[in-house]
This record gives structure tokens, sequence and C-alpha cells, in this order.
């Protein structure tokens, strides 16, 4: 299956698979979404492929501390549909006139998870 190149999904973020060797899948992402914990950066991905299946997974330092996604796809009539998963540990808070400060949540607060819709450029 080829999935390399530049993939965008409905918002805008965009999966770019710049290798794939014997299922091994490497690249980058970088969201589109001004609210994602990894705004304004590409993070490298790495995953595997078999098929017409796909799972990535990116992790970094997000704006409240570390942060993962992976998404989970399959390839139907040219789109890949994933679902992704997101973890977060830590939230920023902090009242109006007070300066911010880091917060670890709760197991049950830090995860995420929603579908995607990717097209090829």
């Amino acid at each position: 299956m080829p999935w390399l190149g530049r993939w965008r999904n409905q918002y805008g973020s965009v999966l770019d698979i710049t290798g794939e060797d014997g299922g091994r899948i490497e690249g980058t992402f970088r969201t589109a979404l001004e609210d994602s914990s990894f705004y304004g950066q590409t993070v490298p991905i790495l995953g595997i492929a078999h098929g017409d299946v796909i799972g990535v997974t990116a992790a970094g330092e997000g704006t409240a501390g570390p942060a993962a996604v992976s998404y989970t796809g399959i390839l139907r009539d040219g789109k890949l549909e994933t679902m992704w998963l997101t973890v977060a540990g830590s939230t920023i808070t902090g009242k109006e006139g007070e300066t911010a400060s880091r917060k670890q949540v709760g197991t049950w607060r830090a995860f995420g998870t929603s579908l995607d819709t990717f097209v090829r450029e």
C-alpha cells in the first residue's frame, strides 16, 4: 500500500509520511487546531502499516507538558479514515489577572478521542 505523501484532514492538519520501509512508517504531523497541545509545532511520527491499515504515534512537549497522539486508520476510497487518541496529563489553569500555572489532571480527564478523515494532497 503506498502511504508516502502529504495527507490533510478536514480541519487542515497535515500528516506527512516521508518514509515507508517494510511496513515501518515515519514522517511528521502538524495540527491546524489552535487549542491543540502541539499547535505551532511539527512533531515526528512513527508507525506501522500493513495492507490497508495503519497506526502512527507522536509524542512531545505540548503547551501544558508532555502529550501524545495516536492515529489508527484504514484506507477506503482514497481516504484515510482514522480514529485518534490523545493523552496529556496536565492543563494550564489560572484566573483572570493571575499568573497561569500547570496543574496535573486525573486520568479520566487526560484522554480524548475522536475521528478524522485525511485525503492525499
